[in-house]
């Protein structure tokens, strides 16, 4: 029995423990199958990750070339050094070393290497871009812990030339980590230029040293970019900016240059400029990396005359020989004073108004436009409006609704105040009178790779008649208006416009004695080839306006740009029309405004209302029976009354024969004491000013004036000799040539 007990005790023993075997083995087995079978994928990503590093293929950025072909932003190769901080059993040793093959600070190396150590890091990058010497001595090291690693960094062989235009690479904080376009065309068209990574893994040692390698993905590089800029006048462009802006020691500049029928930007420019290889340091100018042109809105000032007077021969019986009344050069307004700053210039021509830019000519004129016709032909030539210029922060500038306009809106509009422009859209707007009144939108990106960009039709917004009158207008203001002494061009006819508009001081409310001197032309005049607009900020003082500031700009920037483009001249070559000497009176264009002390914001309908029923424009004899009376303001006196109130005046003759009944006469355009007009009658005749004049209307000058004249050519008057305001002894023959 004893012996059967212990037999029992045995087998339940093994039993038992066969059971345990076998439940280990299920366990085991259960185990195997969960870790080979159903979490199989789980592990062998972990193990993937402790053998494989997956590493991005950076695709290579597209180039950027100007239109020539000349490169202007290309990506170049270097070896970036990075270092695995947990293999460096020696910081400082390995601080000195590796600050002394790549030129770094070696107490700023030996501080973040103890701290990546502090902080367990397996990764931290030394230095990007080593050039070739400092990879080869490192590599002859043979360190454990450093790495080697091929990247790509972005460079601008041409430096600061269309800085702006191109801009630059870096990250935005908000997006991420990423490096990408932050400024320019990099930033506009990143997503073109950037392509597409690709991705490799790669088999790596315990040290995480490279075994094998495998392409999953393979990278797309991005697409070359052909831009509309020309580097050779992009380059001439910034040149003669920055000599313009340093002259009138102002604070900024741009500059532009476009085709009128393309509308493709041959150049654009700004100063202060930067060098866009170079990283923003502390001390820098901090509008330097402004887009000027593009981004930042002014007040155009006398240019925005070429919108009125355009909206004026399309919307009214006004033609360039109406007359305007201007009076004795200042123009009393609900709550401001407008002042001609060159003084009265009595009853003009629609033509003078332009050429010598009246501000109360173009108030008169604005006001028989009236305000929507106003706002409609603004809006028309593209104001108030993005360009569609391919670039980031492009600004619409500021028209307001008319719902907005106050009291004093349309005649502040008329003369170029209390609307907001870019240069761009100014040199857009010129493009409209160049090419015959098609409305183009600008274009940069001329080419993707190989593939033409589309080109936009333009859009006619003027009838062809309206622009040929209007060139004939500003070529006006070359020949004997603000832009007389500045803007001619040797061997070529131009045509153009001053614009010279105050700073408004936000914090006086007033406009300042600070100025945005512009100029803005084409040529040649019969066929424009070219558009070229300069803006200067902030200048101050009589040669701080755009005839002085900006003109000779624009006349540098153009003589260089239609010698580029082989353009024939079409002014003999042995040009026989020099520009006026120093002592030739010039009409500047600044509207001294505000100077009652008054918002140009304040409204008083009833005021208005009043005021509006004293001046209407005289009709030439042509239109004199068709022109109907047009209400505008009254032009006042120079006298004001203690506390800089304008005092009362008494009406201007033109308004005082309206309301007696008589039928209005052109006033002079100065009233000169009797003593002035004996002197002028016993002086030594002058040479008239032909230029600009059809052959019919010199004939008959010259006919009645008993010159006698030599004629060459056929068109209008371009050049002649003697010049004008030179004496004339009898039997002089003045020699004039005409082209188209």
């Amino acid at each position: 029995m004893e012996v059967r007990g212990r037999s029992a005790a045995v087998n339940h023993r093994l039993t038992l423990m066969a059971v345990i075997l076998l439940l280990w083995a299920l366990a085991i087995l259960g185990r195997l199958i969960l870790l080979q079978v159903v979490q199989h994928e789980k592990y062998a990503e972990r193990a993937r990750k402790q053998q494989e590093e997956r590493l991005a293929i950076r695709a290579p950025r597209g180039s950027i070339f100007d239109r020539n072909g000349q490169r202007l932003a290309v990506s170049l190769q270097v070896n970036s050094v990075s270092v695995n901080p947990r293999q460096i059993t020696d910081a400082r040793m390995a601080s000195e070393l590796l600050a002394s093959y790549l030129k770094l600070d070696q107490p700023a190396l030996y501080q973040r290497l103890l701290a990546a150590q502090r902080s367990h890091l397996g990764f931290l990058w030394i230095k990007h871009g080593a050039d070739a010497t400092q990879s080869e001595g490192l590599k002859a090291l043979h360190l454990g812990y450093v790495t080697l690693v091929s990247e790509s960094t972005r460079h601008y062989p041409a430096g600061e030339t269309a800085a702006h235009v191109l801009g630059g690479l870096g990250v935005i904080p908000s997006e991420g980590k990423t490096i990408q376009g932050v400024l320019g065309i990099e930033r506009s068209q990143d997503k073109a230029l950037r392509g597409q990574d690709g991705t490799e893994r790669v088999l790596v040692d315990v040290n995480h040293n490279g075994i094998d390698s495998h392409v999953e993905a393979a990278a797309r590089a991005g697409a070359d970019l052909t831009l509309s800029i020309d580097s050779r006048m992009q380059y001439v462009a910034e040149r003669e900016l920055k000599a313009g802006v340093l002259a009138k020691h102002a604070r900024s500049g741009s500059a532009i240059v476009m085709n009128p029928y393309t509308g493709e930007v041959l150049a654009m420019a700004n100063y202060p400029t930067y060098d866009p290889n170079e990283s923003p340091k502390q001390g820098d100018d901090p509008i330097s990396r402004w887009d000027l042109a593009a981004s930042v809105p002014f007040e155009p000032g006398s240019m925005f005359k070429v919108i009125t007077l355009t909206a004026a021969l399309e919307t009214t019986n006004l033609r360039p020989d109406s007359m305007i009344p201007t009076g004795n050069g200042i123009l009393v307004l609900p709550g401001r004073v407008i002042h001609e700053s060159h003084g009265g210039l009595g009853t003009i021509s629609m033509a003078d108004v332009l050429a010598k830019s009246s501000n109360i000519g173009a108030i008169m004129i604005g006001m028989k436009v009236g305000k929507e016709n106003m706002y409609e032909y603004a809006r028309r030539f593209g104001f108030g409006q993005k360009s569609g210029l391919p670039l980031p922060a492009e600004s619409q500038g500021v028209l307001r609704q008319l719902s907005r306009w106050g009291t004093t809106s349309l005649e502040s509009i008329a003369m170029g105040q209390e609307v907001s422009v870019t240069s761009v859209q100014i040199a857009r707007a010129a493009c409209v009178i160049a090419n015959g009144g098609l409305l183009v939108k600008p274009r940069l990106v001329l080419k993707r790779g190989d593939k033409p960009e589309p080109l936009e039709a333009p859009v006619r917004i003027i009838k062809p008649e309206t622009a040929i009158l209007m060139r004939q207008m500003m070529e006006g203001v070359v020949l004997r208006g603000t832009g007389r002494i500045h803007a001619r061009i040797s061997g070529y006819t131009s045509a153009g416009k001053t614009g010279t508009a105050q700073i408004y001081d936000s914090e006086t409310h007033h406009y300042s004695h600070n100025y945005n001197a512009s100029f803005v032309g084409f040529a040649p005049v019969t066929n424009p080839a070219l558009v070229v607009l300069v803006t200067v900020h902030k200048t101050s003082g009589e040669n701080g306006q755009g005839a002085d500031a900006a003109a000779p700009v624009f006349t540098a920037i153009m003589t260089e740009a239609l010698r580029m483009l082989d353009v024939p001249r079409d002014i003999p070559e042995q040009e026989i029309a020099a520009k006026p000497g120093k002592k030739e009176k010039v009409y500047d264009d600044v509207s001294i405004a505000d100077l009652g002390g008054t918002s140009i914001m304040e409204e008083d309908p009833s005021v208005r209302q009043l005021l509006s029923e004293q001046m209407k424009i005289v009709p030439t004899a042509a239109d004199a029976t068709e022109a109907p009376a047009m209400p505008l303001l009254a032009l006042a006196s120079p006298s004001v009354s203690a506390g800089g109130v304008p005092a009362p005046v008494a009406p201007h003759p033109v308004s005082a024969l309206a309301q007696a009944g008589a039928p209005a006469a052109p006033a002079s355009p100065s009233a000169n004491p009797p003593q002035a007009i004996t002197l002028a009658l016993n002086r030594e005749p002058l040479v008239p000013d032909f230029r600009g004049k059809s052959m019919r209307d010199v004939l008959a000058t010259a006919s009645e004036s008993g010159i006698e004249v030599t004629v060459e050519g056929s068109g209008m008057a371009r050049a002649q000799a003697p010049l004008p305001g030179t004496p004339l002894r009898q039997g002089d023959r003045i020699r004039i040539i005409f082209t188209r």
